[in-house]
């Protein structure tokens, strides 16, 4: 009986001191200092410096696209060529001549190649394209061919009338 008293006793005073354990370990991962705590504080400042990354990479750029005196609004596109063609606008605005092809788009040498990432396309009035790495073309109609894709004209009130027949001046620019 002894024995058995013993036994009880041992694994009651066993059990009172791994709960203790346990429970020191839960206050030191909530108190304010602790290791844990200064590590799921960095986490969380980990997770909002991410997040706002994140935005930033995430943050719509918009163009200015001037034809003749009407001014319209494009949003582009995040790859290669629109690295490169945001850089070139950085620099100044880039004003093309531009030619009208097979009644649906306008077409002009930028006079400089951009990295291309072409892929099969259908464009759609009001889309702005890259064609074989050194042409802009823009659209008022609707084509499918192997483009690389740079933006879209946001608003298309005036878009057709002011493109017209024939050559045109088309100015693109970084909105301020």
């Amino acid at each position: 009986m002894k024995r058995t008293r013993s036994l009880l006793f041992i694994t009651v005073f066993s059990l009172s001191v791994l709960l203790a354990g346990c429970s020191n370990s839960e206050q030191a991962e909530s108190k304010p200092g602790s290791s844990a705590s200064v590590q799921a504080e960095a986490s969380s400042e980990s997770q909002t410096t991410d997040s706002e990354t994140i935005e930033e990479e995430n943050s719509v750029m918009n163009m200015i696209v001037q034809v003749g005196g009407s001014t319209f609004t494009a949003t582009l596109e995040e790859n290669a060529a629109v690295n490169a063609l945001v850089e070139m606008m950085e620099r100044g605005p880039v004003t093309i001549q531009m030619s009208d092809y097979s009644g649906f788009e306008k077409v002009g040498p930028l006079g400089t190649s951009l990295p291309t990432s072409n892929s099969q396309t259908t464009t759609h009035a009001g889309d702005i394209v890259l064609y074989q790495g050194n042409q802009i073309v823009i659209f008022y109609g609707s084509n499918s061919w192997s483009y690389t894709r740079l933006g879209r004209i946001d608003d298309l009130t005036g878009w057709e009338e002011a493109l017209g027949s024939g050559t045109v001046t088309v100015t693109f620019s970084l909105e301020a």
